[in-house]
């Protein structure tokens, strides 16, 4: 049990410092392209954990939502996660991403037909407030949302909508079969963008921010999914889920340490807001975000 915890800590660990590498990277890199280089690699990873399995064939309409799910769940979410960064605040990115499943809950109760409760509702309306705390910073005199943060808004959306689609596939298909899937399509969709969309085009000559591309891709997208999936059934789920909110907190920390930005009391305020709110709300529904 104290094993399956640890690796699970660890997943968190690595999602929450996913943030602050993904604003280094955007630095030297611009978010198209990056996003093209990062899918090359996580399909490659793919496919060396899937290359003993029989390729799936899908129906009509399991590839038609394939397809939705790479273009959106995929390309768009890990482009307007990048595209956001480049002027987004990290902790803020990882405390709106943490909001992902209220909107899967809310989703959910649209397409799946499942029950929105009191719960749920008290703590949407806790984790908005702390948003709404972090993003004016404490002071309603002082709105102003950077642009950046809308494109995360985007990241989170998708994110719920992928989400919600790979929950309705993997009851026919294997998760990694749809994982591969997916990927593949969101790489030859970013082939098309990864060159019109930068102005101007940066990619990096230096050796460390390849290897950071290279590492994050293959670690964040790849490894770790892996190791929470296969971990989280030893574990109670309600816990588990518990964990995955502590991200923003890890953003934080990394933050501090790599990129010198000081924690402030307004963050800490608007996450114990955001995260109660989330714990509040999803306690009834862990098993629909019990994997990445």
């Amino acid at each position: 049990m104290f094993k399956a915890y640890a690796w699970l800590t660890f997943c968190v660990v690595v999602w929450g410092s996913n943030f602050v590498f993904g604003k280094i990277l955007v630095q030297s890199f611009s978010p198209a392209l990056l996003t093209f280089l990062r899918l090359v690699f996580i399909v490659l990873f793919l496919f060396g954990l899937s290359y003993k399995k029989q390729l799936f064939r899908l129906n009509k309409t399991d590839a038609i939502v394939i397809f939705f799910l790479g273009f959106i769940g995929v390309y768009i979410n890990q482009w307007s996660f990048f595209v956001g960064l480049q002027t987004a605040d990290p902790t803020t990115s990882a405390l709106i991403l943490a909001t992902t499943p209220i909107l899967t809950s809310v989703l959910a109760a649209i397409f799946l037909k499942e029950k929105l409760s009191t719960r749920m509702a008290l703590g949407s309306i806790v984790a908005i407030i702390g948003i709404f705390f972090v993003v004016t910073k404490g002071s309603l005199s002082s709105i102003h949302v950077d642009s950046g943060l809308l494109w995360i808004v985007v990241t989170m959306i998708t994110f719920a909508i992928m989400i919600i689609m790979t929950r309705i596939l993997s009851q026919r298909i294997d998760p990694l079969m749809i994982t591969l899937y997916s990927n593949v399509i969101g790489l030859i969709v970013s082939m098309f963008f990864a060159l019109p969309l930068d102005r101007p085009l940066r990619i990096s000559s230096s050796i460390f921010d390849w290897g950071l591309l290279i590492g994050t891709a293959v670690i964040v997208h790849g490894l770790a999914t892996l190791i929470w999936n296969s971990n989280i059934r030893h574990v109670d789920a309600s816990k588990a889920s518990i964990l995955s909110n502590l991200e923003p907190f890890v953003a934080m920390l990394f933050g501090l340490i790599l990129l010198f930005k000081p924690i402030t009391g307004v963050e800490i305020v608007g996450s114990i807001f955001i995260v109660g709110g989330v714990v509040l709300s999803t306690y009834q529904r862990k098993q629909l975000y019990s994997q990445k």
